[in-house]
Order: structure tokens, then sequence, then C-alpha cells
């Protein structure tokens, strides 16, 4: 089964256009040293106002020469391959608030919130990649990402994804990876550096000094930019994609860049603005268009996907949540993304809940149900039993 909202000409028509954008118009890259690697690479590079322009043929070179197949480690049998085709869910990767359904009440997360939702994560059949649920409010803001992957690494023995905020913080939470494998954080990667531009078509310092830690180790990298129709891109689908790929390639091309084979997973995540409140839509018919038409876009360049879909925009437990998340994670299983994220969130990022991310689970285990089929032989058709 596999769902094509896109044709052949439609992608190419997306992929070139991309490449103009990165071609005629560039990028911000405020980094020094990563402006002298493009420019070592033949990229096109204004220091004076940090901006690069990519031409097409480096930037198709580079996506061939990208790998497009990785693992991540767990501490048992529980490796997750990409590039492999099969279907991965993720639980969030930070929200700043806990909505507890059952008080009807909204607070600040804590370290315990966090500890329980990645136990939780840990236990449940159907999250494979585990994320802390939570930002604990309860620690210093400069320490809470080191906190998350303390928490992570004591509490799962899934791989897993949480977010970094500084380069200090990258380097001491590195050091916690290789301390638990006994090897180079790159040889076995525990979790992906994901990396959003800040758009439209620029980057910010703190994303590329990471970057530059993570693709120094050739740690698998997600450039996943979350160009939003009608506010940080144009209001057409189609112009939305393009701009989100262009900012996805320019990443891959200064991780490359950095560090030659560094494995890729291609984050598309573009959302629309909700025109009637001004907020971020995450359960709309169109992110889960938006989401499948991406991943045949990544799918065009060998690259497996990650979406956002599994997500709504109800600020509850109800039949909305339940429809727009099982409806969006649908298509892009079908479309063919390898990772799903992220599970647990209630609302346009309004808060986590351990609730939410049960009845998640049990929407996943619904969608891979579904993309498993059924075979039809002889033995299935059963006239044996018929008769």
């Amino acid at each position: 089964m596999k769902l094509k909202i896109l044709n052949e000409d439609d992608i190419r028509l997306i992929h070139e256009a991309s490449l103009n954008i990165l071609e005629d118009i560039g990028i911000k890259v405020p980094d020094d040293e990563i402006l002298h690697a493009l420019k070592d690479l033949g990229c096109n590079v204004n220091h004076e106002v940090s901006t690069v322009k990519i031409p097409r043929e480096i930037t198709e070179e580079m996506i061939k020469k990208a790998a497009k197949k990785f693992t991540l480690y767990s501490r048992d049998s529980g490796d997750i391959n990409f590039g492999d085709g099969s279907f991965k869910i993720i639980s969030s990767g930070g929200m700043m608030n806990v909505i507890d359904p059952l008080a009807n009440e909204r607070r600040p997360a804590t370290r315990s919130d966090m500890e329980k939702a990645i136990k939780l994560g840990d236990a449940l059949e159907n999250i494979d990649v585990i994320g802390p649920l939570f930002v604990p409010q309860d620690v210093p803001a400069d320490l809470a990402d080191i906190h998350m992957h303390a928490a992570l690494i004591k509490y799962t023995s899934k791989p897993f994804l949480a977010w970094i905020y500084s380069a200090r913080s990258a380097r001491y939470i590195l050091k916690m990876w290789m301390a638990v494998t006994g090897e180079d954080c790159g040889r076995r990667p525990l979790s992906i550096g994901f990396f959003e531009p800040i758009g439209p078509l620029r980057f910010s310092r703190h994303t590329l000094q990471i970057l530059k830690i993570f693709a120094k180790h050739r740690i698998p990298a997600c450039f996943g930019p979350m160009v939003m129709a009608g506010a940080t891109g144009p209001a057409t689908l189609a112009g939305t994609l393009t701009l989100e790929n262009a900012e996805i390639l320019s990443g891959i091309v200064m991780a490359e860049a950095l560090g030659p084979g560094t494995p890729i997973l291609y984050g598309g995540i573009p959302h629309i603005l909700d025109q009637r409140t001004g907020n971020i839509s995450f359960g709309s018919p169109e992110q889960g268009l938006m989401a499948a038409a991406i991943t045949q876009i990544g799918q065009y360049y060998g690259f497996p996907v990650h979406v956002n879909v599994g997500l709504t925009d109800s600020k509850s437990i109800d039949f909305q949540s339940g429809a727009e998340k099982s409806a969006t994670m649908i298509m892009g299983a079908l479309a063919g993304a390898e990772l799903s994220g992220h599970q647990g969130i209630i609302g346009a990022d309004v808060g986590g809940s351990l609730e939410q991310l049960l009845l998640d689970d049990e929407v996943a285990g619904y969608v891979k149900r579904i993309l498993r089929g059924f075979k039809v032989e002889e033995e299935t058709i059963a006239l044996n039993v018929i008769r």
C-alpha cells in the first residue's frame, strides 16, 4: 500500500524550484567556520552578511553523497534501523506544560513528570524512539536539556530524542552517551541531532554550533524546518513544500561539508497557519496532505523521512483529538514515512499528557497493523475450513 499525493512531474517541479531558491536567493548562515567550509565546496559566500548561495550542482552532489541508512542503538536488542522502510513512532521531545485531563488543569512540568513520561514510553509497545515528553521547569533553564538526556539514559533502554539548547550542553550530553556505550558517539549513536532552521532561509547561530559538534562525530542529523503556510512560507501548499525542501537541502549540504558521510533523516514537518486564530495548526487536513507529499519528496532523494503526524489542534482528549491524530498518522504511514512524531502532545504544543501518550500508542498500534496488510495464498484462503 502506498499513498501518493504528488505525481513525478510535481516532484520534479518542486525539486527544481528548491534548487533555484538555494542558487539565486541563498540562505543565512551566521557561522564563519561553516561559511569557510561551504566556500571550499564552491558555494558563493558573502561574509559581510553571512549569506551563502549554493550552486545546483553542489546541492545535487551532496544529496548523492549523504548517507541514507543508519541505526540508532539501544542498550538491549531494540536497535532501530532507518532506511529500511519500516514505520516508527517517537514520543514528544519536550513540552513545557503538563495537561491533566482529570483535574482539567495545565501546569508547568517538573522533573518528576518527565521521569514518569520516559518510564511510560519505555513500557509502551508501539513507541519506538523515546522523548522526555516534558521539559522540566523546576531545574535551571540552561541545564534542562542535560537533565532530559540524563533521565533518558537512566530510565529507558530504547533509542531516544530530546532537544539540545547549546553547544556547551551538547558536549556534556555526548560525554554521557560515550560513557554508556564505551565508544565514539558516532559509531553507536543513541540518538539523533535535530536541527530546525528559524526560517525563512535562515539558521540560528546556536543551532549551527551544535551541528558542527554532531557532524564532527558523524552522528545522524535530521533537518526539520517548520515552515508555516501563510506565515513563514507562502499560503499555497506547493510553495510551502518547496521552501521546506530548500531549507532541508541546505542543511544536508552543510552536514556533508562539515562531516562527509553524516547520515541524514529528512525532516519534513511543514504546517499551516490557522488564519482564524493566528495559531499554528497541527491537526488540519492540510497537515496530512503535506506530510504525505513531503514524504514523497524525501523519498525522491532516497532519504528516510520524518513527518509531524498523529497530532491534533484539540485542547483536550476528545473525539476531535482522536479523529485528527488517526487521520494524519495513517496518511504519513501510507505514504512511506519512517518516523512519526511527536506523540503525547495535546493541542498545538499546548502541553503533554501521559493519558494522551497512552492513547497515541493505541493509534500507532492500529496504524502499524494496517501497514502489515494480509497474505492471499492457498493456506490463508482456507478452502478446507470453508468446506
